[in-house]
């Protein structure tokens, strides 16, 4: 295989956007600005949506009274952004440097290389670059995750000026969930989404689709035998899953509609939830 990276367009689903709960609309939303170096795309009195370009990634909803995030709850674990280079992470963590960003952890992931932090009210946030596909696979041509130190030096040496904004063309390229069972998360994302499983970790459960490493992510590393998230709590809103065709939103809809999941339809987004609560917003 050449050094192709995954081209996510091509994949049967894929993220769209991510919906967030917060309780101080402005001050989350300028971090993900400043910090991120995400922009504006729409605002109105209660919702501002963030994306790159004019494509919307993030969306921030304003609700004062929401119970505080719980971070044994069900819910989000971390939303990964995904840069088009390495050279794009690596002028993201000058910038970062520079602005004496508070980094939770920094990983070589083998098909990945990541950096983790947090908004300010704690949801959970991954800035990556993946690797070419033909890095992803062992030996038994299985996709092979670690996590290992990330050699911090030999990223910034690929380039640390130039552009600190969110590139045009990054994504949203995962988002990693908060379970409380990876047996029921599996049945979920896996038999009725129709991801298929392509990693495990002790714990969790990673989903992708069209040979992607993991679109979703599910573990119980916080979250063991979690119950339904209530209803009102600050943090994840709902995922949105784009499918690329009808025909494959029209199979997710007749596979939870066999097992007796509840769809119901929110404007143009028909939406059903996992075994804990959350909102899975399926679009085309």
């Amino acid at each position: 295989m050449t050094d192709e990276f995954f081209n996510h367009a091509s994949a049967p689903l894929r993220i769209g956007r991510v919906h967030l709960r917060v309780r101080d609309l402005d001050k989350v939303s300028d971090f993900y600005q400043r910090v991120i170096g995400l922009a504006v795309i729409d605002r109105s009195a209660r919702t501002i949506t963030l994306g790159a370009g004019t494509a919307p990634l993030l969306e921030l909803l304003a609700d004062p009274a929401a119970t505080p995030r719980n971070p044994r709850n069900a819910g989000l674990f971390h939303t990964a952004f995904l840069l088009p280079t390495r050279v794009d992470l690596a002028r993201w963590l000058a910038h970062a440097i520079k602005q004496g960003v508070k980094l939770q952890g920094a990983s070589d992931h083998i098909v990945s290389e990541a950096l983790y932090l947090a908004d300010p009210e704690g949801n959970g946030i991954e800035i990556y670059a993946d690797r070419p596909m033909s890095r992803w696979r062992d030996a038994n041509g299985q996709i092979h995750m670690a996590t290992e130190p990330l050699d911090i030096p030999d990223l910034l040496a690929a380039g640390t000026s130039g552009q600190t904004g969110f590139p045009e063309g990054g994504i949203i390229g995962h988002v990693h969930l908060q379970v409380g069972d990876t047996g029921a998360a599996d049945g979920f994302y896996s038999d009725i989404l129709g991801l298929d499983i392509a990693s495990r970790y002790p714990g969790a459960s990673f989903f992708g689709s069209g040979g992607y490493h993991h679109h979703l992510a599910g573990n119980i590393w916080n979250s063991r035998h979690a119950g339904l998230r209530p209803a009102r709590a600050a943090g994840l809103g709902a995922v949105e899953i784009v499918a690329r065709n009808p025909s494959t939103r029209a199979a997710i809809l007749d596979r939870a509609e066999a097992a007796g999941i509840p769809v119901a339809k929110e404007g143009e987004e028909t939406v059903l939830r996992d075994p804990w609560g959350t909102a899975i917003a399926l679009t085309v």
